[in-house]
């Protein structure tokens, strides 16, 4: 796993630690993260510790003294979202003894979960999001069908064979369930959840409907919106944003849902096999997923949304920074069309001078029409 380490990011994030008293790498869990920190501590005078473990805790127990000791280091604290409390703690200190590069924090939930640490350290942590495997870090290794089909998972995407990877994805999902979430502090059936989950997969690239949704898993509007939301938060889905244009038209105001790694998206729908998912209603849906995904990450800053009308024309993803702004569309198809709708927004967007990407499974990019290419993941 140590070979698919981006350079990039690892540089990012000793610069950041080079210029702040914390620096916190939040993401899914086992996306990568205690690695990516280990091959950064080597760079360091450190000390690393794992809150999952009885010993580690345990020499956090005069977190003041333990914290006063190893003033000359980067104290690494993995798994932060289990001792919310150590924040204030966190906070103290570098109120005290106020230098960069005190302080790695990794966390398997988002800075707002985590509330502890956006209300004490605001002003002395800098946060960086961290992804499972892109397609764009492994690609000398995979194709983009086996990326696609396994997910950015390392041990899901590095497993021997699509058996032994579609087993590691049942076992995550299984132990996200039964023992993540309760030690977040929900005490949430699992069954309900569970049901929650496979639900919202059927549901991936669509708008999503709360009181269906609530019918279905026989709960309340306000107790889905909850466990979305934390399904949100631990890294599992994605809430896609409309966005929010004057076009004279009557658009779409509810947010889309797609689950974030395709391998854990697939393996809810129980699709084993690439092969299984061409012959599959999602197989669209989880391109159109995947893309988004790719894209993103690929642009830290910008924020994403997509745009629908009342009467069904689309554009699967905008991201905006500023004044900047990128188009996208996603097509699972060697010979991708738009559909009219498509370019009727274009029109209302009045978008027609800028660079319009739609992707899709081709093996290199061209140009469509006039500012409209054709491009690959």
């Amino acid at each position: 796993m140590h070979g698919y380490i981006g350079r990039s990011m690892k540089e990012k994030l000793i610069l950041k630690i080079n210029n702040s008293p914390a620096v916190a790498i939040l993401g899914a869990r086992q996306c990568g993260k205690t690695t990516l920190a280990k091959n950064i501590l080597s760079n360091f005078k450190s000390v690393y510790l794992d809150l999952q473990k009885k010993s580690d805790l345990n020499k956090l127990k005069q977190p003041e003294i333990f914290f006063e000791k190893h003033r000359d280091e980067l104290v690494c604290l993995d798994e932060i979202q289990l001792v919310p409390e150590l924040f204030s703690y966190l906070k103290s200190e570098i109120d005290e003894y106020r230098n960069n590069g005190r302080f790695l924090i990794l966390g398997s939930a988002s800075r707002d979960l985590i509330k502890q640490s956006s209300e004490t350290l605001a002003g002395r942590i800098s946060y960086t999001d961290l992804t499972p495997f892109l397609y764009n870090e492994v690609k000398s290794e995979f194709g983009w069908q086996e990326h696609l089909l396994r997910g950015g998972f390392p041990n899901s995407l590095l497993a021997t064979d699509d058996t032994i990877s579609y087993e590691w994805r049942e076992d995550f999902i299984r132990t996200f369930l039964e023992r993540d979430i309760p030690k977040l502090g929900f005490s949430i059936p699992v069954p309900i959840m569970d049901k929650l989950w496979r639900l919202l997969s059927h549901y991936h690239g669509q708008e999503i409907n709360y009181s269906k949704i609530a019918g279905v898993i026989d709960a309340s509007q306000q107790t889905v919106k909850k466990y979305i939301s934390i399904l949100e938060q631990t890294y599992m889905i994605r809430l896609l944003q409309p966005y929010e244009a004057n076009l004279k038209k009557r658009l779409v105001k509810s947010p889309k849902v797609y689950i974030r790694d395709s391998g854990i998206l697939l393996s809810l729908l129980g699709i084993e096999t690439f092969d299984d998912l061409l012959a599959h209603p999602s197989l669209g849906a989880s391109w159109e997923g995947y893309a988004i995904e790719n894209i993103t990450a690929a642009h830290p800053g910008f924020k994403p949304y997509f745009i629908k009308t009342s009467n069904g024309a689309e554009i699967d993803l905008i991201l905006e920074k500023g004044m900047l702004r990128k188009i996208y569309e996603f097509k699972f198809s060697k010979s991708p069309s738009p559909s009219r709708g498509f370019y009727e927004i274009i029109n209302d967007l009045k978008a027609e001078n800028e660079p319009v990407y739609i992707v899709a499974p081709v093996d290199e990019t061209y140009e469509y029409k006039k500012n409209i290419f054709v491009t690959k993941i």
